[in-house]
């Protein structure tokens, strides 16, 4: 065996326990696309339209959204599952950004302060 071949051989082997930078996917990049997905799902389930998924989530990839809209959408049929109307209500017709109509509808959905329940109160 000529030294060529065993130089060769013993580079192979100890590059092969190497993790080589670049040959393995981003995790932040793995994370925005499972976080795209989820937000399709979740405008599904709310029983939002596709359009307004992505009116509502301008840097998301539209195909991520739109694969766990779809995804979402199939399961639900499939399982028989109602989806849950959305609280925040977004005004369509461009009057008011969309940040502002998703805190105004937050302010709105907030629960209101209880009144105390009638009844026996405990003696201290």
């Amino acid at each position: 065996m000529s030294p060529r071949y065993l130089l060769a051989s013993c580079v192979v082997l100890l590059l092969s326990g190497c993790e080589i930078p670049g040959v393995y996917p981003d995790p932040k990049i793995a994370a925005r696309e499972a976080d795209a997905k989820a937000t399709g799902g979740a405008c599904r389930h709310a029983l939002r339209g596709i359009e307004d998924c992505y009116t509502l989530n301008p840097k998301a990839s539209k195909a991520l959204v739109f694969a766990g809209w779809k995804e979402m959408d199939t399961y639900m049929r499939e399982n028989k599952i109602e989806g849950v109307a959305s609280v925040v209500k977004i005004p369509m017709d461009g009057s008011a950004p969309v940040e502002e109509a998703v805190a105004s509808s937050k302010e709105k959905a907030a629960p209101e302060a209880k009144e105390p329940r009638s009844g026996k109160a405990k003696a201290s």
